[in-house]
């Protein structure tokens, strides 16, 4: 788990801030954060594009798709994959996505 990581390599407290989703609120997480004082999880709100950069990244995402014609299930699920992977290997668009927030500059 990535947050394993985290706390595996990095000293002194961690802020994570994560979405809404469901898997991000789980009994692990919990025990996790329970078995270690120093990690911290945030959520976004549920719709913020003004501080949740994520958001910008679907935008993106669904601006692209919008004019998609998939011919079935299989179809979409790869104009999907295709449209994140574009945004994700973009250090532009990620960058993007940052600076559209609102979220103060240290952690942009």
């Amino acid at each position: 788990m990535f947050l394993r990581e985290l706390l595996r390599y990095l000293r002194g407290p961690i802020i994570v801030l994560l979405d809404n989703s469901s898997t991000h609120k789980g009994e692990p997480l919990k025990k996790l954060c329970a078995r270690h004082p120093r990690l911290k999880i945030e959520h976004f709100p549920a719709y913020a594009p003004d501080v949740n950069p994520d958001e910008g990244v679907w935008s993106l995402a669904k601006g692209e798709l919008a004019n998609s014609c998939p011919r079935n299930v299989e179809e979409l699920m790869e104009d999907v994959i295709r449209s994140v992977n574009g945004i994700r290997w973009s250090r532009e668009k990620l960058h993007g996505c940052i600076l559209q927030s609102e979220l103060p500059l240290f952690l942009r």
